[in-house]
């Protein structure tokens, strides 16, 4: 069933400073989280695109062309009062990434996983000092407690928003390498979907391309797009 949108019911969208960071107001009343939390961003620049979102809504309001007011709602609503549960969620994609699952066939996949992968896995080994067990196949293996532990002291020193970045990356690539990867520079948006997609980009060199697919493949581009540019439009706050 198609999701009904709401009426626009504002003229203005505008940003002002506040004691805890920026407000975005619609017509002089201030936007709230969907869970009625009142809308402080800790910088003027996601709150600026925050409010450019508003602005660009037509006469319906279309939540999902929102991306920046959805994942700050994500870091205020749900992260910052979930932290535990979301840190339990994220270390599970460390129990099983995606990176560490390698196939056993064919030769050439095998040779692309290997080339592609292994060197994200080298850098986190040698960043957070840890070790990840690889495997071909299936069957599922055991990452070593240490590395656990350390995975979970490092998103320990995340905040809310960098946390809420890290979370929807690493959900969207099942790659808990892949997502801090992006959280420290080490790759970029793009980088980090094609890595993401390397089985399904090798399927579809062997079969040829199926449409649904690809539009699903799309939308995953956009959502860590989205997440990439949140995490840095935040990180203007540091810079500032």
């Amino acid at each position: 069933m198609a999701r009904k949108h709401a009426r626009r019911f504002y003229e203005y969208v505008a940003v002002s400073a506040c004691e805890d960071g920026y407000a975005i107001t619609l017509d002089d009343r201030p936007v709230n989280t969907p869970g009625g939390t009142k809308l402080i961003l800790p910088g003027e620049a996601l709150a600026k695109a925050v409010a450019d979102e508003w602005e660009a809504q037509g006469e319906l309001i279309a939540p999902e062309s929102m991306p920046f007011m959805g994942l700050s709602s994500t870091a205020i609503d749900r992260v910052g009062s979930r932290r535990s549960e979301i840190d339990v969620q994220v270390i599970k994609y460390a129990e099983s990434d995606l990176l560490c699952y390698r196939a056993d066939s064919p030769l050439e996949l095998v040779a692309r996983q290997a080339e592609k992968w292994q060197p994200l896995i080298d850098w986190a080994e040698d960043i957070y000092d840890v070790e990840f067990v690889v495997t071909a196949g299936i069957n599922p293996v055991s990452q070593p407690q240490p590395t656990l532990r350390a995975v979970e002291k490092t998103l320990g020193a995340l905040d809310d928003f960098e946390l809420t970045a890290l979370a929807t990356v690493t959900e969207l690539t099942g790659s808990l390498v892949l997502g801090l990867a992006l959280l420290t520079d080490r790759i970029g948006a793009d980088q980090a979907f094609n890595l993401s997609q390397l089985d399904e980009m090798f399927q579809v060199e062997t079969w040829g391309e199926d449409q649904e697919a690809a539009a699903r493949r799309g939308t995953i581009l956009g959502d860590i797009r989205s997440a990439s540019n949140f995490l840095s439009l935040y990180r203007c706050v540091e810079r500032a």
